[in-house]
């Protein structure tokens, strides 16, 4: 027995694992491994296996791993001072000195940044900054909070409502009462059933749709709205042509607040400092948190805006101090892991590398896959890219998923030494390399990837699951 195998079975006893088929792998029906270290774009197993890792951890590395220099500011913060609370005023240095770093890059029109720890628990507290915005302006019934079909949010009790995702809700009695879901931007899964629309043609029904959930419910009803700039979990899915446009004409004209979740794209990931930038998305209210810190450390940021920053302060000049807080805002090794993570985007150019190395992953991925008989979808902008896969591309046929297309290939490219994710709710596999990769890293990608489609491309056709012509 290897050691490896050792701390897997030692794992199965004892770790409830995310995301994960709990009785499968606490009996050994499902795989395990051990990462023990990284350097660039690539982890190391216990055993030594290496593997590029192109998704980024869950979308976060984005520095890549083995970078020092982050260590080493959390060593020396911990050194100095590790934690007090950031209760009733108390601050740290690193705290401060970020809120100013994401505030410059967050740009105009925002006020003050909020901690927390993950992308979750900073929408979690999006939620009650909305209901106290509306309960300051005396509209105690604008509670109620749309975001999207495929959208994701957190897998928190209010955080999991937001998101869009079938499991995300299933067995868990979600979403809870008040938050909605309207159509998702997918222009790939909806245009053909909409009578062949163009982009703009079925990002103003996106619009229309909104709008009419809005008059449904009661535009006084209704406090505010939820979107990532680029679907995420949901099947890294860009927006139409038009869509954010659109979207925000509905919501001004009926007053609601827009919450920009920037957990995915925040921090350089689609060649913008915010994916908000990207789109001419003007947010209220924006969450962040994975390539804040690159995930050294755990951290989330809420960035409030000026309009809402403004009642928040109207508030507790007539109700006294605001009754939320987390006993880990503002961790001081979390500020000083995303003060060093910021500096190095920003040194290296990452931002910049993933607008121009992202170019060449979209077009050599449309190159490789664009006319390959199991692709019916490339899509991407930036370090974000899928393939969703089609029985027959042509008419968009989704495979009978007892077939598992998606998790096969995943596994496929697995073996291969490359980490790329199933995506759920459907036949998707997706990439978000860290930002630091190289065009010569990215061809590696895509040759390893191409493998592993080709191996179940010969799989499904053998099965007679594969049009072919």
């Amino acid at each position: 027995m290897t050691t490896h195998q050792d701390l897997i079975d030692r794992d199965r006893k004892v770790t409830f694992h995310a995301s994960t088929h709990l009785r499968d792998f606490a009996h050994g029906d499902a795989p395990g491994r051990v990462i023990t270290g990284g350097k660039g774009i690539n982890i190391v197993d216990k055993d030594g296996h290496e593997f590029i890792d192109a998704f980024a951890g869950l979308y976060c590395v984005n520095i890549g791993y083995g970078r020092t220099e982050v260590a080493e500011a959390i060593y020396q913060q911990a050194l100095e001072m590790s934690y007090y609370h950031t209760y009733v005023g108390h601050s740290n240095e690193p705290q401060i000195a970020l809120s100013e770093k994401i505030l410059e890059l967050a740009g105009p029109g925002m006020s003050k940044v909020y901690y927390g720890m993950s992308g979750s628990d900073a929408n979690e507290t999006q939620l009650k900054i909305v209901r106290y915005y509306h309960n300051v302006l005396g509209r105690p019934h604008k509670k109620k909070v749309i975001s999207r079909m495929r959208g994701y949010h957190g897998s928190g009790i209010a955080s999991g409502s937001l998101t869009g995702l079938k499991a995300f809700h299933d067995q868990f009695d979600l979403p809870m009462e008040g938050i909605l879901h309207t159509e998702a931007p997918y222009y790939y899964h909806r245009a053909a059933e909409q009578q062949g629309m163009s982009e703009r043609e079925f990002s103003a029904y996106c619009a229309q749709r909104l709008e009419a959930m809005i008059l449904a419910e009661g535009p006084d009803s209704v406090a505010a709205f939820i979107g990532e700039p680029v679907l995420g979990t949901g099947g890294i899915v860009p927006p139409p042509e038009g869509y954010w446009d659109e979207i925000q004409a509905v919501l001004a004209k009926y007053d609601v607040l827009l919450i920009a979740d920037e957990v995915v794209c925040g921090f350089g990931r689609i060649g913008a400092d915010f994916g908000s930038h990207h789109y001419g998305i003007k947010p209220d209210l924006i969450t962040t948190a994975k390539g804040l810190t690159s995930a050294y450390q755990p951290l989330s940021a809420v960035i409030v805006g000026d309009r809402v920053w403004r009642v928040l302060e109207q508030g507790t000049g007539e109700y006294g101090p605001i009754g939320h807080g987390w006993t880990y805002s503002g961790h001081a090794l979390g500020c000083a892991a995303g003060l060093a993570n910021l500096a190095i985007i920003e040194r290296e150019g990452l931002t910049a590398n993933a607008a121009a190395t992202g170019a060449y992953l979209q077009q050599q991925m449309q190159a490789a896959f664009g006319d390959h008989p199991l692709v019916g979808d490339v899509r991407g902008v930036g370090m974000l890219a899928s393939l969703e896969f089609s029985a027959d591309p042509a008419r968009r046929t989704h495979f009978d998923p007892s077939l598992k297309v998606g998790p096969r290939i995943a596994a496929a490219a697995m073996q291969e030494n490359l980490i790329a994710r199933a995506m759920p709710q459907g036949d998707i596999l997706g990439f978000a390399p860290p930002l630091i990769a190289s065009r010569e890293e990215v061809d590696e990608i895509i040759a390893r990837v191409e493998r592993a489609v080709n191996r179940v491309t010969d799989q499904l056709t053998r099965e007679g699951a594969l049009q072919t012509a």
